[in-house]
């Protein structure tokens, strides 16, 4: 009888194994796949891609029986050779080869749409979405997303010491949590189904089983928006807390959230942001202003007129954040206190002004990267809120089962991930930042 028991250990080894455990002047095994190839006649650079970066082995015409010519860009292959320092070589060292295994091969007569191997791919962002399974080989592509990955390691990391329970909620749903139009409509069995535009009535639900809940996981709107700040569906950094004194409680963890995580890829994704040249920043601090206080100052310094009382058109959250980049040296800005014409239902209204809520908006850069605030958490009060805005509540008796039974006060937030990203790296569309981007047009790769 046989068992498996163990991960198998592997003849080949990785980019850190050389880097961390000396392997200088020793012969290894590595593998990967061809990222380009620089023929020099007597000696060729085959260049090979890993998860972890770029190796350089160093091919000598006639070393061993091997036809240069057999492979090609994008084939997988097994090298043995001996390692050896070269300050030029991506991450410090090289393998001069002794032999070559070829794993795999792409069809010999099919040329890559995309030069991957250049630094920066020069085409156009319909190219390189519609040619995604290529685009991301490239080495500044595939950074874009490792620095995504650690933007969600750090919310994670930080949210667990913080007592948080990350939670799992579904995305076909019976109602819509937003009250609003903007939802995909889906036939379920049936019956009428929707997907998801949030997971607020669930995070909401679970505050009265954990008191701390978050969730990282898609979110859709179908929103028929074409522009650069736009998707369909995006991934959404949601928490949810209990207890709470204030929606500034929820402003407060979000501050910190952030500088968590950003000191999270300062120490385990150096390499990837200084690929990009990203300048992490400074929220140690971070200003808070009211909304209708936000729109007065903007007014008067760029002599901008108000058109919208009850919201923040792009070109106001631009000139928000640009006012206080220039008055108070912070690319983020808390925006607070929004009308209640353009908040939803659950938004606890100011119980100094009731056409004000408990909410905030999180601008980073002049773009909007986060909502949330205190929600209604007294049943009639809710009740009351829903029959004000013409809601029908007995399509909600699941949601409102919560608050029959009690609740404790509570609030929180949903984070754009790709939005938060494209201000992060100065990206100029947000599709840049999502790696299968679904925009009106788009369902494909």
């Amino acid at each position: 009888m046989e068992y498996v028991t163990d991960i198998r250990k592997q003849e080949t080894v990785g980019i850190k194994e050389i880097m961390v455990d000396g392997f200088n002047n020793q012969v290894v095994k590595i593998n990967g796949m061809v990222h380009t190839i620089r023929d020099m006649s007597e000696f060729a650079f085959i260049v090979l891609r890993k998860s972890e970066g770029l190796v350089q082995c160093v091919f000598t015409s006639g070393s061993f029986d091997f036809d240069l010519k057999s492979i090609k860009e994008g084939s997988t292959v097994e090298v043995e050779g001996v390692v050896a320092e070269e300050e030029r070589a991506p991450h410090g060292f090289e393998v001069r080869l002794t032999n070559i295994k070829i794993l795999s091969q792409p069809v010999m007569d099919a040329m890559l749409p995309l030069p991957i191997a250049k630094w920066k791919l020069k085409t156009s962002l319909e190219t390189k979405v519609a040619l995604r399974p290529i685009s991301l080989r490239n080495v500044r592509e595939r950074a874009i997303f490792k620095i995504q990955e650690g933007l969600v390691r750090g919310f994670r990391d930080f949210l667990f010491e913080q007592e948080f329970t990350e939670i799992r909620t579904p995305k076909i749903v019976a109602g819509n949590a937003e009250g609003g139009a903007n939802v995909f409509k889906l036939e379920y069995f049936g019956k009428k189904a929707f997907l998801a535009q949030s997971p607020q009535t669930y995070k909401q639900t679970m505050v009265g089983v954990y008191d701390r809940v978050f969730e990282i996981a898609p979110v859709f709107r179908a929103e028929k928006h074409n522009t650069t700040r736009h998707l369909n569906e995006y991934t959404s950094v949601d928490f949810e807390m209990g207890y709470i004194e204030s929606f500034e409680d929820i402003m407060a963890m979000e501050q910190q959230m952030l500088a968590h995580t950003f000191e999270f890829l300062k120490e385990h994704y150096e390499k990837e942001l200084k690929l990009l040249n990203v300048t992490l920043p400074d929220v140690s601090k971070i200003p808070q202003v009211r909304f209708d206080t936000a729109k007065e100052l903007v007014s008067e310094k760029y002599d901008r007129k108000i058109k919208n009382p009850y919201d923040l058109e792009p070109e106001e959250e631009h000139l928000i954040g640009r006012y206080f980049e220039e008055e108070c040296g912070s690319d983020f800005v808390f925006v607070t206190h929004y009308p209640a014409k353009k908040r939803p239902f659950y938004a606890m209204d100011d119980p100094e002004n009731s056409k004000f809520t408990l909410s905030f908006d999180l601008l980073y850069k002049g773009m909007e990267v986060t909502t949330g605030g205190q929600r209604i958490h007294d049943y009639e009060t809710l009740v009351k809120k829903m029959e004000g805005k013409g809601m029908d509540v007995s399509a909600f008796e699941n949601y409102l089962m919560i608050f029959k039974y009690g609740m404790p006060p509570h609030g929180g937030l949903g984070l754009g991930l790709e939005r938060l990203t494209m201000k992060l790296l100065d990206e100029a569309n947000v599709r840049e930042t999502a790696m299968f981007p679904r925009d009106v047009t788009r369902l494909e790769p």
